[in-house]
């Protein structure tokens, strides 16, 4: 057993994203990865954020900034100007959180899209761009113009490209290249940013595979057969949303990957990651224990491989478990009906659950 818990901060949400959130946690019980953890618990669903004019979501992103560590429910955005806006940008904000990691990957048992086989990482910026542009609009004789102001910092451009090369060069085939960029061909001042920054990483990771592709032939080449290998792609915010949403159903299902926020320190190493679910609160299955947990049990894998990182090797072991039993189960069959299965989420999590305890048994976590 570990000599101190391993300390996360929970995000709890709303509707399904709260009840998957409650079942997926089965498998970080100690029982099952054979360590202890201490879970944090904020609650931010809208009703909490509502009542304390979103203070919870200022102490979570405190909590997290001192643990290092988080794990993040669906929640709710009001559409209300008035009303207390988005959580995730208010985390992003105060943690800092610069990149966002979403990797699609084969999901045993189901048929991907494309013939695509190896996983395709978007690494993409987690602030500015689109997102937060100050927008206007203007009389022009009998027409109206509307503008927008966007912005992009040379420190998020590094970030994400840096980042990039990482995930690339920590890939065990190696066949795994960067792949993708912006149109820095049209925009070469805005858009060009990301791409000097993609090249000098790569000078810094000469070993690393790199081949730029403007972002337009990045998604033909998605459904063209570019990825003969693991790709990681880094992205603007913009594009890396847009490309997260295609690239998840690729492999069967927008909530069969995690999601992973990003806070780096002055060396561009992980200083808090804030693992999630990236879909919705699907309202219309809460209640129902059928959504699908996926996403939500690999964030809770994903958040172990972090404090993996931070010294505790058990908890990597753990997360390398919890990975290889959730697509085990998938693949002898124990799958939500959107994935051609008939398991329900609490048996899906259950089953995942009882084989991360045989593993643990076997191995010494």
């Amino acid at each position: 057993m570990a000599a101190e818990p391993i300390r996360i901060v929970v995000l709890e949400g709303d509707e399904t994203g709260q009840e998957l959130l409650e079942a997926a946690l089965a498998v970080l019980d100690p029982d099952a990865i054979g360590f202890a953890v201490e879970l944090e618990r904020f609650d931010l669903s809208l009703e909490n954020r509502r009542r304390t004019a979103n203070g919870v979501c200022t102490g979570a992103a405190v909590a997290m900034r001192a643990a290092g560590l988080g794990l993040k429910a669906a929640t709710i955005t009001p559409e209300g100007a008035d009303d207390v806006g988005s959580p995730n940008r208010l985390i992003r904000e105060g943690i800092d959180g610069t990149v966002i990691v979403r990797t699609g990957r084969r999901i045993p048992g189901v048929a991907p899209i494309a013939g695509i086989h190896h996983p395709i990482t978007v690494c993409r910026m987690a602030v500015g761009d689109a997102y937060g542009a100050e927008q206007w609009r203007e009389r022009s004789g009998d027409d109206e113009i509307a503008f927008r102001t966007e912005r992009i910092s040379r420190r998020v451009c590094r970030a994400v490209a840096e980042h990039a090369f990482r995930i690339a060069a920590a890939a065990e085939d190696p066949r795994a290249r960067v792949y993708g960029g912006p149109k820095w061909t049209v925009s070469p001042v805005y858009e060009g940013m990301l791409k000097e920054e993609m090249d000098a990483a790569s000078g810094r990771h000469p070993d690393v595979p790199y081949e730029p592709v403007l972002i337009d032939a990045t998604y033909a080449g998605l459904v063209g057969g570019a990825a003969t290998g693991p790709l990681v792609i880094p992205t603007l915010n913009r594009d890396g949303d847009l490309l997260s949403d295609l690239v998840m159903p690729m492999f069967g299902s927008i909530a069969g990957a995690e999601s992973i926020l990003l806070s780096l320190d002055d060396d561009l190493h992980p200083a808090v990651a804030m693992a999630e679910a990236p879909h919705g609160t699907a309202p219309s299955l809460a209640g129902k224990d059928v959504a699908n947990p996926m996403a939500m049990i690999l964030a809770c894998a994903a958040v172990l491989h972090y404090a993996g990182e931070r010294g505790h090797p058990e908890a990597e072991r753990a997360s390398a478990a919890i990975y290889e039993a959730t697509l085990g189960a998938a693949g002898d069959g124990i799958r939500t009906h959107d994935l051609g299965g008939e398991a329900s989420t609490s048996e899906v999590c259950a089953e995942v659950a009882t084989r991360v305890r045989r593993a643990s048994g076997e191995v010494d976590i």
